[in-house]
């Protein structure tokens, strides 16, 4: 591959982490990033993108649709050529998790 066909990865994991910023949970009025359920984004050279998430619940009432959301999303962006979305609750997400932004918006600090 040459150099200017080559895509830097980390610019394109910069160019996911603002698309998840743009995804929210419906019931609390923060994004899927800052709430911290987004726990790995891995890009391979093929521009493939796997990310690795969680939920505040198993019974979160969108576990069909947000992770759908979430790939989707990330499709859409040019230069991913494929994105697939794993649920995971280990660990189990917990308020720990959140960014100190998150816990300011939702007047936890």
């Amino acid at each position: 591959m040459s150099e200017e066909t080559s895509i830097d990865t980390k610019e394109l994991g910069e160019k996911i982490v603002t698309v998840l910023k743009t995804i929210y949970d419906p019931e609390i009025p923060v994004d899927i990033y800052e709430l911290g359920l987004i726990y790995d984004v891995f890009v391979n050279e093929d521009n493939e993108v796997k990310i690795l998430m969680t939920l505040t619940s198993p019974n979160c009432p969108v576990a069909e649709s947000l992770p759908a959301e979430v790939e989707e999303r990330v499709k859409s962006l040019d230069m991913v050529k494929d994105a697939e979305v794993e649920i995971t609750f280990d660990p189990p997400w917990s308020q720990d998790l959140m960014s100190e932004e998150a816990k300011l918006e939702l007047g936890m600090l």
